[in-house]
């Protein structure tokens, strides 16, 4: 049976090169103050030993990590995860940030933390410690959390809000959502609705706000009414089948519904066929994620396509590239798309 074979390490490196081992650790974090010579003879050393850097490696220099943290919603993560309905904005969140960082040579870590915690700074402080990350990404509703902002901001780590809009410390990034909601409703508006409902995310979320925001600019624009037409929910299938029976209820000439999650829309749907109603010939509906299961619906669901990937993506370029000297930048907005597919349809005729 064959042997596995060692790893080479950053010491067999250096006795090879005749060097220290902070100069190979120099050389390896490409900086800027090793003769050409020794770089090259340190180079030389690493090619034929066929030396990999280890984060440990990377590390010793002292200047850098080459961590980025991010930070996901604990309480709703677990929940998902353990109702086995899957996370696709972790996987879309991984998707993103693992290749950008990869191509950096930094590497991705994902922590859990309950924003609603009363140790939350106490927790967010000790993977710090452990890990001590060159930059953080917050998803919502973390990226709106002044403990850990302010806990990042005193240490000078640099950090993204994703979801976040507010003045202040930190990379702040949108996923064009007030946008997505006016396209949405114009779209439900080109298709002859008039009477246009929208299930909204918990107030928590800056996100949902922005949404509403979006479905009532489009709504006014065109002369029709949004009063009394708006539920909120938690993002969750039972607040779904709640707030779209009373939508329904409250308007027996509504045509057509935005959920704003896969889970409140498809539970629109249930909705729906449990009063007779056909979708889309008696209710168009359309969500928010086009998360891979709103494909298989029946009808597949017209829906919002949230760039995750990309959003994390862009924040992990920035923070790789972050000044902390730099003083507060411009919001980054990534664009949303809205994809069609059959939930969506023309307005009854008899509305």
């Amino acid at each position: 049976m064959a042997r596995r074979r060692n790893r080479v390490t950053i010491r067999e490196v250096a006795d090879d090169a005749g060097v220290s081992l902070q100069t190979v650790s120099r050389v390896i974090n490409d900086e800027p103050n090793v003769r050409p010579q020794m770089r090259d003879r340190v180079q030389a050393s690493i090619d034929r030993l066929g030396y990999v850097p280890s984060l440990a490696a990377q590390r010793m220099s002292g200047s850098r990590s080459y961590i980025i943290l991010a930070i996901n919603d604990r309480e709703r993560t677990l929940a998902d995860w353990r109702e086995r309905q899957g996370t696709d904005w972790v996987d879309q969140m991984l998707l993103g940030g693992m290749l950008t960082c990869s191509k950096h040579g930094y590497r991705m870590m994902v922590e859990l933390v309950d924003t609603h915690s009363d140790h939350v700074e106490r927790e967010l402080g000790a993977a710090i410690a452990a890990l001590q990350p060159d930059g953080v990404i917050l998803t919502p509703p973390h990226s709106e959390n002044l403990q850990i902002t302010r806990l990042l901001a005193s240490r000078g780590i640099p950090f993204a809000r994703i979801g976040s809009t507010e003045e202040g410390p930190g990379i702040r990034l949108t996923m064009g959502d007030e946008a997505a909601a006016y396209t949405a409703t114009v779209r439900l508006i080109e298709l002859g609705h008039r009477h246009i409902g929208m299930i909204a995310g918990p107030r928590e979320y800056s996100l949902s706000g922005w949404r509403i925001a979006g479905w009532k600019r489009a709504l006014t624009e065109h002369g029709l009414n949004a009063e009394g037409l708006s539920e909120r929910g938690d993002f969750g299938y039972e607040s779904g089948t709640q707030a779209t029976r009373a939508l329904l209820d409250r308007d027996p000439e509504l045509t057509a519904i935005i959920g704003s999650s896969d889970q409140m829309t498809l539970a629109a749907l249930e909705v729906a066929r449990d009063r007779g109603l056909h979708v889309p010939r008696d209710l168009s509906l359309i969500s928010f994620d086009n998360t891979p299961i709103v494909r298989f619906s029946q009808p597949p669901l017209t829906a919002i396509d949230q760039p995750i990937a990309e959003t994390v993506s862009t924040a992990v370029e920035q923070l790789i590239g972050s000044d902390k000297s730099a003083g507060p930048s411009k919001v980054i907005d990534v664009e949303a798309q809205l994809v069609e597919r059959a939930s969506t349809g023309p307005a009854p005729r008899t509305h």
